[in-house]
């Protein structure tokens, strides 16, 4: 099932299918209140930037961990963390992919993605789809299923005619999800994510440009920066553009990556290499059966 909770913008760049991002690369520590002072200053300082679109990390208002996801759980949209996000995109008149939050919901937790418009409306909730249950001997061990719920619907956003679909770090494994979003016409996806230090250096940069290409899109992942202790995230917050070319990446301290992104690229490199009509669907397919 799609969930599309669409708003229009009257930014006029958006007309020539432009716009400027800022993907936000932040530390995060053990208190929410000083963590969301922190990622209001950022938001503010990406708006001076000229940002129109703002986008966080996972759990950037609380550390990763599922002993944290009870503790720091919120209810979306009524938490401190949903109100913060609210009122930067107000009063900065931009766009705010809010990254992750630890949501309760009755009695369940999931790790959950909100958007904001200009007007400080939640506009789209996504939750987490796949949950990141792993054993890597001699690497890492971490199973997300023993504290949180997984969401069961795709979702999508407009600003202007640009198209975008919202996925979670570990959904970023799975070609499948995005190639739903790629047929629903999305120019971009975004993943708030924290990748660690045995997957990070193989995985990320890799699985971003492969959905890039495979699917014709732009992709945007962002990082927490790296920690000291704990879950250690990667960082490399990153921009792939429908060409498999990274455009902009930071490296693991705390970071704002800016990027001037035209989508109009989608549709060049889709009439170019026309590989999404040339699929042999009578033989193969990828279809929503939920």
């Amino acid at each position: 099932m799609f969930t599309r909770l669409i708003q229009s913008t009257s930014f006029s760049t958006m007309v020539n299918r432009k716009i400027r991002t800022a993907l936000l690369q932040l530390n995060v520590g053990s208190d929410r209140e000083t963590n969301l002072k922190h990622a209001a200053n950022k938001i503010a300082e990406a708006k001076k930037g000229g940002a129109e679109l703002v986008a966080l990390s996972e759990c950037f208002n609380s550390p990763y961990g599922t002993k944290f996801f009870d503790q720091y759980a919120e209810i979306i949209p009524g938490g401190p963390s949903c109100a913060m996000l609210s009122n930067a995109a107000k009063e900065h008149g931009i766009y705010i992919v809010g990254g992750t939050i630890p949501e309760r919901c009755d009695s369940k937790l999931y790790n959950t993605c909100t958007v904001w418009n200009s007007n400080g409306e939640m506009i789209a909730k996504y939750r987490k789809m796949h949950l990141f249950d792993i054993d890597i001997p001699g690497g890492i061990t971490f199973k997300e299923s023993e504290a949180l719920s997984a969401g069961n619907n795709l979702v999508t956003f407009k600003i202007g005619d640009v198209k975008f679909g919202l996925g979670i770090c570990y959904d970023l494994r799975f070609e499948e999800l995005a190639k739903l979003y790629r047929q629903e016409n999305c120019d971009m996806l975004i993943y708030p994510a924290a990748f660690n230090m045995t997957t990070g250096p193989l995985h990320w940069e890799l699985l971003q440009r492969s959905r890039a290409v495979d699917n014709q899109v732009f992709v945007c992942t962002i990082s927490p920066a790296r920690g000291e202790k704990g879950y250690i995230a990667w960082g490399h917050t990153q921009v792939t553009n429908p060409w498999g070319k990274v455009l902009a990446t930071a490296n693991s301290k705390e970071e704002i990556v800016y990027c001037d992104l035209n989508l109009s690229e989608c549709d060049e490199v889709r009439q170019q290499i026309p590989v999404f009509p040339q699929r042999r669907t009578d033989i193969y397919n990828t279809i929503l059966t939920k």
